[in-house]
């Protein structure tokens, strides 16, 4: 047989071969994994494995900027214990979707952020690719860990390796990079299937030191004054039985963060909420469940926390550089908090001694106090609404429907809802988190009611909707249940301030004077509704979250209502000095 021949043959052997693409073996690789919803904005280069992913059974939603499509897939990262994946296009749909893996990274929110890339050897010499940039590069120093897949065959590898490092140990964002080469390249199908990888036991659970466990409640019974702080973490966790079995048993006060809330009911006997200040100042041991000592904990020093060095704390986290971070720890106990926390219940035996009366009670006291003294704002039905008293009608829905998720975002809006609205539930109390950043509103409600299947309230300030307000044309196109409330004060903070200056230009926290954002809804078909006393804005939710279609709620809030920078002003820093 003649060489020709010989190749002939070759090529058509090779030709009658089952071959596969590195489009196939991504997407094969994240079924393999249990992925089920990709978060998104299509484009070159990723457009086709949009379409091929949704054709392969994968629910692909599609966002209007990729920053909210980051935002979602991180909360669902943090409702599922998966992490969520987020897809962009190139260069500035990358840098977009970097703000959201950057924002999941600090809050410990699971979540992969794959996007596609221009070639090696362009970038690499700048030679000017269409939306150049060394992606990688710049992902690594924002997340926990970044990956590049040159060859298919390593897709498999590429990916198992970013789900792992996603889940596991502290959780965080990572960054996959899938230049647009990638894509197109060709192997024999059989290989590409043996190259995949199911990830086994992603997030071990890695259990405490007996001797670290024995310290920590050693610690906790000679305490006087205990209190036990719940943080995200706890929430995050899942292990709601072991965690309300210590509090219980212990009878030690808690007081949950504000994504913490409804790990135990906000109106258990034990919850210190309304008496925060309180317990701050006046405990002497504090155990922190999934809590970090940062800035909303006022870094666990300061007047917040009364005499300088007169308590001791226990810190109950999966990462043991977290220890000593701020104040130093009594008795670190390191381990994923599952663990952690059933191995302290099971160290407390059935002869734990009751948490010291005089103190339960004076924490009871002053929450009942306090309560006392909301009570009558929260019940005043007024037009134009003020906060509280809007917040006390939507205070109501969430108490008639627990299992409703609450995405809490703005200044005044958040910090007053945090303390206003009480949870039943966890993981239904979902807001801004460890940076304290707006925009999350609309990706994290769109998230919550995709991966959950309830339905969503999100209860926004007019700046924070702001932000994303356009994805109610996504919540509007998949149909979904999330009802939008906007608390509409004109402006940042509030919508009074004046321009020094004079002239034409408004003040700069100022926004259009009496807004119509229920008209916003109404123009992608959805339902929207006016509404300007607390009686009419509880009649409109209910109405929203009764018939599951997607709503926003002009809420005409009092534009003198609200303070700089809600309950941290303190951090915007003032002037003093004038200009003559």
């Amino acid at each position: 047989m003649s060489a020709t021949a010989q190749s002939t043959d070759a090529n058509a052997a090779a030709g009658e071969q089952d071959l596969t693409d590195g489009f196939h073996l991504v997407i094969d690789a994240l079924k393999l994994n249990g992925v089920k919803t990709i978060y998104g904005v299509p484009g070159i280069p990723i457009t086709d494995f949009g379409r091929m992913a949704q054709a392969a059974g994968i629910r692909v939603v599609s966002f209007r900027h990729e920053q909210h499509a980051g935002n979602a897939a991180a909360i669902a990262g943090f409702l599922t214990k998966r992490p969520g994946i987020c897809l962009t296009v190139s260069a500035p749909g990358f840098l977009n979707g970097l703000t959201a893996l950057a924002n999941a990274t600090t809050n410990c929110f699971p979540m992969i952020l794959i996007s596609g890339s221009s070639e090696r050897e362009i970038v690499d010499l700048a030679q000017g690719d269409y939306e150049e940039m060394d992606q990688l590069a710049i992902a690594k120093p924002l997340c926990k860990a970044a990956f590049r897949v040159l060859h298919a065959a390593d897709i498999g590898i590429g990916i198992a390796r970013a789900i792992r490092a996603a889940v596991s140990g502290r959780p965080g964002g990572v960054y996959l990079d899938l230049p647009a080469k990638l894509f197109s390249q060709v192997m024999n199908a059989d290989a590409g299937a043996k190259s995949l990888v199911k990830v086994v036991d992603a997030a071990p659970a890695q259990i405490p030191a007996p001797a670290a466990v024995k310290r920590a409640l050693e610690v906790l019974k000679g305490a006087k004054r205990p209190l036990i702080i719940l943080g995200k973490g706890a929430a995050y966790a899942q292990a709601d039985d072991a965690i309300r079995a210590l509090v219980e048993r212990s009878g030690i006060p808690f007081l949950p963060m504000s994504m913490a809330k409804g790990l135990l009911p906000d109106t258990h006997p034990q919850c210190a909420g309304a008496a925060r200040s309180t317990v701050l100042k006046d405990s002497d041991v504090v155990m922190l469940i999934g809590a970090r000592l940062n800035w909303l904990l006022s870094h666990g020093k300061g007047k917040t926390w009364g005499a300088p060095h007169s308590k001791k704390f226990i810190q109950i986290d999966i990462e043991p550089r977290e220890m000593d971070s701020n104040v130093e720890i009594v008795a670190p106990v390191v381990g994923d908090i599952g663990s952690c926390v059933s191995a302290l219940v099971d160290g407390m035996g059935g002869n734990w001694p009751a948490a010291p009366a005089d103190w339960t009670g004076a924490v009871k006291a002053k929450r009942e106090e306090n309560v006392a003294k909301m009570a009558p704002r929260l019940m005043k039905n007024s037009a134009p609404m003020d906060f509280h008293g809007a917040l006390g009608a939507l205070r109501t829905v969430i108490k008639e429907r627990p299992d409703a998720i609450l995405v809490n975002e703005g200044a005044n809006t958040l910090d007053l809802a945090r303390g206003v609205i009480d949870m039943y539930q966890p993981r239904k109390r979902l807001d801004v988190g460890t940076w304290g950043v707006m925009g999350i509103g609309m990706g994290f409600a769109i998230a919550a009611a995709i991966e959950t299947g309830k339905p969503v309230l999100a209860v926004e300030g007019d700046s924070a909707f702001g932000f994303s307000g356009m994805e109610v044309e996504t919540i509007c196109r998949y149909k979904l249940p999330v009802c939008i409330v906007v608390f509409n004060n004109n402006g940042i903070y509030r919508g009074t301030d004046v321009n020094a200056a004079g002239g034409s230009d408004p003040a700069t926290t100022v926004f259009v004077k009496d807004s119509r954002y229920d008209m916003m809804m109404q123009a992608f078909g959805g339902v929207g509704v006016h509404v300007t006393t607390p009686d009419e804005l509880k009649r409109a939710v209910d109405a929203a979250m009764d018939s599951g279609k997607p709503t926003l709620i002009n809420a005409a809030i009092d534009p003198t209502a609200g303070s700089e920078s809600g309950r941290i002003g303190n951090l915007n820093p003032q002037s003093v000095v004038k200009k003559k």
